[in-house]
């Protein structure tokens, strides 16, 4: 007699392949998936906080600078110290928690390094040049720097310690011009104040804080042969609690993004 295999048993080859096939499949699947995972990107890996030290000048500009470091870093809370480069200094050698400095001057940051508190060498980051400030309208008529020596008009300044004050009295020596100040200022945007609130006549400030005041007072030009060019150096400080931060700060603040910020605010290239 003839024996006949049942039905089920012809189809168990293709079962099998079947199955095979699906096995294959699902192994190839899970091979690719690593690759595609690795395509992502990683998580930022800057995190903590971040303490910085400028001068009064880059307010404005460090203030948005800030905010677009946190938004590229967003595990990063930033604090920026506004002052006279001089305080800052000393406040950085006297111990001040503080990730990085920016000074108006390279005098104030020779301070710091002298006391080898720098982690590499300073970077000039952006320049920017003097101009008068005068009440709006200008009432005094002020027209150049001769004219702060008339009697009664109230000039201001600051000490020579603070850049502003260095950088003012180098202009008005090589103009030849001799002026008693009525007040010494703590920073730049003292002087800014006064004379913005009709404290004071005028005043020898950097150009960028007189486009700050949007209006609020006016500014006198300098002739360039007696005007001071600033520079502002910028450097990590030896005893930062987050020194991979502060680099990538510096970074930041040298690179495209940071030059365009300072550049919208009127602050030379380097």
């Amino acid at each position: 007699m003839t024996s006949v295999l049942p039905p089920f048993s012809r189809s168990r080859p293709v079962a099998i392949v079947s199955a095979v096939v699906v096995a294959v499949t699902l192994l190839a699947t899970a091979c690719r998936a690593p690759s595609k995972s690795s395509s992502t990107t990683s998580p930022d890996s800057l995190s903590g906080s971040l303490t910085v030290s400028a001068a009064s000048s880059l307010q404005g500009a460090f203030t948005d600078l800030k905010v677009a470091f946190e938004k590229a870093h967003p595990g990063m809370n930033v604090t920026v110290n506004f002052g006279a480069s001089s305080t800052l200094a000393q406040q950085i050698i006297d111990g001040a928690p503080v990730d990085v400095f920016a000074s108006a001057d390279e005098a104030n940051m020779t301070k710091v390094s002298n006391k080898k508190l720098q982690s590499g060498t300073p970077k000039i980051f952006a320049t920017n040049s003097l101009e008068i400030i005068v009440r709006k309208g200008n009432p005094s008529k002020i027209a150049s720097l001769a004219d702060l020596s008339k009697s009664g008009l109230i000039y201001i300044t600051c000490a020579p310690e603070v850049p502003i004050g260095k950088y003012g009295a180098q202009v008005l020596q090589k103009a030849g011009v001799k002026v008693s100040p009525a007040s010494l200022e703590p920073d730049v945007k003292g002087i800014v104040a006064k004379v913005t609130a009709g404290e004071a006549d005028a005043g020898i400030v950097y150009a960028t804080d007189i486009s700050a005041t949007k209006g609020a007072a006016d500014g006198v030009v300098i002739p360039a042969d007696v005007n001071a060019i600033a520079t502002y150096p910028i450097v990590a400080i030896s005893t930062s609690t987050n020194s991979t931060a502060a680099q990538s700060w510096i970074a930041f603040v040298t690179g495209t993004e940071g030059q365009t910020i300072l550049k919208n605010y009127g602050f030379g290239a380097p």
